[in-house]
């Protein structure tokens, strides 16, 4: 049985999008990163010390990170001891054990799709968000450890710790964004405003805003902060959140409409509050740009930059479906609350500004009482977003202080830009909804793949994927090019040579298997070159007299072109291997008479 392999449209891959443009924004927006934590025990006794590293079986992957800890020697629960030894190189040995199973534990689904099960490297890296999380982790069991533990074991433990520190620092060192340069001749006189009104209303803060050359106003260290000291601490009462508009005159409206989200009304309500000026939030939207120039406000010149892209799609649907939610409201709020809705307020323009600051500003926060709301928090939202994050986790209330804590994941020097992850977002969702692309390599530029022939029998005896959707990134971000890997996830192409062969058994160097091979990386190939092809040449020669948001096209384009013109390269670099393979065999049949069936690697 064959297969039909093509790019997903908007409509399949990315359905949500279109159904609930508004929802997938806020819920997608700085969602305050929940931490996941090992599930830990601790053994201290005379005779040694040990951590227990667990997998939770509530962990939504279990299964494949199971088979991913087993392939690596490593059970779901494993127990590392601590021996103090002579030997120098002890810490190092144990550090590389827990860092191995911490990052399995801690993988998300993106990462744990491109996980190359079979790659023996001991020190497996799978990207630096999982790092940090995965050192991180350790990082809080040491702390665990030492609170409870012997004075015979304090030392032991405050050298791992030490260990991990230090990869830490220089796991920053190595990939912080270069060239954050203070620009000195803007003024940032607003900003200081608001940093002394927010003291004034509980906020603590090590941070000061300051313009950045390459990303506008950003938060700088004002002194030296180390893992776990807090960065920025917002109480609640400065959080803009829906309890805010319950009492007014707008509220008793809204409500009363059908299918309103809480997230749209107070969309209305912040229209309206920018031009308040008694209002207790006044100072916050003084300092809050009159554009945003997100990808929600590409030009047409712009838009015809991306054709060929899936992202010219998502942006086509995204301003449809936004012109059409403003077209329910409005003009008949305004015709028939006149007074609650000025006209001259609820324009189409200052519609879209406030969905640009609500997509590009929002955190989703959980409250004490277990509530999760979408909020603006003034002065946070001057951090900007960095694939390597000063700070991961920010989304949960302190309940003993009503506040929300900015703790940092890593070291931040002073002076030094002080950045958050918001969230793990393709270049094309970055670019939609807050208006740039991150420096480095994004491991979430995926492009989706729409794979028909997916339910085929096979032998009982193969395991099948359990994997339901497919897509390729840059294949130089992976490690294995070898035969039967080329760069490319095993969950695509197990699934291809199945869909094409049920019964044959892959990975073995059968010729009939080999020839499987070679059709299945020239039919992804040929794919991905009519990619290419259908996304043209990018016109750099004029690039510096274009707007802003062509560049952004262009670039964003150029990023796309390159993660398909590897794939194609990938497939490309197997066959010719392949071929090696299958011509060395066949000498080898030729000259020994032997049977025409390949057994030899």
């Amino acid at each position: 049985m064959g297969y039909i392999l093509c790019f997903a449209t908007v409509t399949t891959y990315f359905s949500f999008f279109a159904a609930q443009i508004l929802l997938l924004a806020f819920l997608a927006a700085s969602v305050g990163r929940e931490r996941r934590i090992t599930a830990t025990a601790v053994m201290d006794t005379d005779e040694e010390c040990s951590i227990v590293l667990e997998l939770p079986e509530t962990d939504t992957f279990f299964d494949k990170k199971k088979k991913l800890l087993q392939s690596k020697g490593f059970s779901p629960k494993e127990r590392i001891c601590l021996r103090n030894s002579s030997k120098p190189d002890w810490i190092s040995a144990t550090v590389e054990v827990l860092l191995q199973i911490a990052r399995i534990i801690q993988l998300n689904e993106l990462e744990l799709y491109f996980a190359e099960e079979y790659v023996c490297m001991s020190m497996e890296f799978y990207s630096l968000r999982n790092e940090l999380e995965a050192l991180n982790s350790i990082v809080l069991l040491t702390d665990i450890s030492l609170s409870s533990c012997s004075h015979l074991h304090k030392n032991i433990l405050q050298g791992l710790r030490q260990t991990i520190l230090d990869l830490i620092t220089d796991l920053g060192d190595k990939n912080s964004v270069k060239g954050g340069v203070v620009q000195k001749d803007h003024s940032c006189d607003q900003e200081e405003r608001l940093i002394e009104w927010g003291e004034s209303n509980g906020v603590k803060t090590q941070l000061k805003i300051a313009y950045i050359e390459g990303a506008g106003r950003g938060a700088i260290a004002r002194k030296d902060l180390n893992v776990g000291d807090i960065a920025l601490e917002i109480p609640v009462s400065i959080i803009i959140s829906e309890e805010l508009i319950h009492e007014t005159e707008m509220y008793g409206v809204l409500k009363e409409i059908d299918g309103i989200s809480s997230e749209t009304i107070l969309l209305l309500w912040s229209m309206k509050e920018k031009y308040n000026s008694d209002s207790k939030f006044k100072i916050y939207f003084d300092t809050l740009p009159e554009k945003f120039n997100t990808g929600l406000s590409f030009s047409i010149e712009a838009i015809k930059v991306l054709d060929g892209t899936l992202l010219l799609e998502e942006l086509m649907q995204a301003r449809q479906h936004l012109h059409a939610q403003y077209d329910e409201l409005f003009p008949a709020l305004c015709n028939t609350f006149p007074d609650i809705f000025p006209p001259e307020l609820y324009t189409w323009e200052k519609f879209l500004w406030a969905c640009e600051l609500w997509y590009s500003n929002s955190m989703k926060i959980i409250y004490s009482d277990g509530k999760i709301k979408t909020c603006l928090i003034p002065i946070a939202g001057f951090l900007n977003h960095s694939l390597c994050p000063h700070v991961m986790h920010y989304g949960q209330v302190d309940p003993a202080k009503n506040s929300l804590k900015f703790c940092l994941s890593r070291p931040c020097k002073s002076g030094e830009e002080c950045c958050l992850s918001y969230g793990n977002f393709s270049s094309s969702h970055l670019i939609t909804f807050y208006g740039f692309l991150p420096q480095g390599d994004n491991p979430y530029d995926v492009i989706p793949l729409d794979i028909d022939g997916a339910d085929v029998d096979s032998d009982e005896n193969i395991p099948k994927s359990n994997w339901t959707s497919h897509m390729v990134r840059g294949t130089w971000l992976s490690r294995d090019h070898k035969i039967f890997y080329y760069g490319l996830p095993s969950p695509l192409l197990d699934h291809l040579r199945r869909s094409r062969s049920p019964m044959l058994r892959t990975k073995t160097f059968l010729q009939e298997n080999l020839e499987n091979e070679l059709e299945v990386l020239e039919n992804l190939k040929g794919i991905f070159d009519d990619m290419i092809k259908n996304m043209g040449e990018i016109d750099l020669n004029d690039r510096e007299n274009c707007c802003w948001d062509e560049k952004l096209a262009m670039d964003y384009k150029s990023t796309q072109r390159r993660i398909a013109c590897s794939v194609s390269t990938s497939c490309l670099a197997g066959r010719r291997k392949l071929f090696g393979v299958i011509a060395g065999s066949t000498c080898f049949l030729v000259l020994t008479n032997a049977k025409p069936t390949i057994q030899n690697a």
